[in-house]
């Protein structure tokens, strides 16, 4: 049995803010929310949840702006070239959701679900046989790699 990576690196598009992420990774969640679509400018966002102890900031912290979309949820991503990096709540403290274009090794997870259909863009159908959900996880399942972190604070190295 494969065992899958569990140092993965990343970077924005300019290569400006880079980062690493010592743990495996969750499976890909698919977002069809209005905010996730606008804010990436595409139809559905691929966002993977990783503890925030397990990443770390190699460069680029001068880069790093935020942008709080609804109460208690801030947007990360570059201020040079607009690459979104990840995307944290209250709600969920420890947890850090990666937009998974920005990985650069090749991934052993896939993507596991669709979420938000309910909201998705008319224009982009869903062709795949994943499992879908009108609005988020349901309540019933706890959220994907929701343990909070040991000190709930990002690491930061710059190089």
């Amino acid at each position: 049995m494969k065992q899958e990576n569990t140092l993965h690196t990343g970077s924005c598009l300019c290569g400006g803010v880079r980062f690493r992420i010592s743990s495996a990774l969750e499976p890909i969640q698919v977002c069809h929310c209005t905010q996730c679509r606008k804010a990436q400018g595409t139809p559905f966002a691929t966002n993977t949840p990783v503890l925030a102890a397990a990443f770390e900031l190699v460069s680029g912290a001068g880069l790093l702006a935020a942008f709080e979309s609804s109460p208690g949820k801030r947007r990360v991503f570059c201020s040079k070239c607009g690459s979104p990096v990840y995307s944290s709540r209250d709600t969920l403290p420890g947890v850090l959701r990666i937009r998974a274009g920005l990985l650069d090794e090749p991934l052993a997870v896939q993507a596991a679900a669709h979420f938000h259909t309910a909201s998705k863009a008319g224009w982009w159908p869903i062709t795949d046989t994943l499992p879908r959900f009108e609005h988020a996880l349901p309540a019933e399942r706890p959220p994907l790699h929701a343990r909070p972190s040991t000190d709930g604070r990002r690491r930061h190295t710059e190089t």
